[in-house]
């Protein structure tokens, strides 16, 4: 089970910091994710971790995001800097094997004002 926290309405320009917390599974072998759907637009990498710590970011928040696992805690974060406008979605935790993911959170609204 992953649970998703931290979203919320932030001014353009704040950080936020989500969080998922995951149970039921062993969390450090795993490749975690976060993902992003905006209304009306398809659901989107946002960042990616591996088992060893490799992130990969999409190139819309590359220096602004950063992806982190604490392996003890079984607990998953996005820090999001500089956010925008275009950084409104809702955004969701996923657990996978490689590139697949295949367990899913229910997700956590981010809402940017400009």
């Amino acid at each position: 089970q992953l649970v998703e926290s931290g979203g919320g309405l932030a001014q353009a320009g704040a950080s936020l910091r989500l969080s998922c917390a995951a149970s039921g599974r062993t969390f450090s072998g795993h490749y975690m994710g976060w993902f992003r759907q905006a209304p009306g637009k398809e659901r989107g990498l946002v960042a990616r971790i591996t088992p060893s710590g490799s992130t990969s970011y999409a190139d819309s928040v590359k220096g602004r995001f950063t992806i982190s696992r604490d392996n003890a805690k079984t607990t998953l974060y996005l820090q999001m800097n500089r956010l925008q406008s275009e950084d409104t979605a809702v955004y969701l935790c996923a657990a996978g094997e490689g590139s697949s993911f295949s367990s899913w959170g229910r997700g956590t609204q981010v809402t940017v004002s400009s």
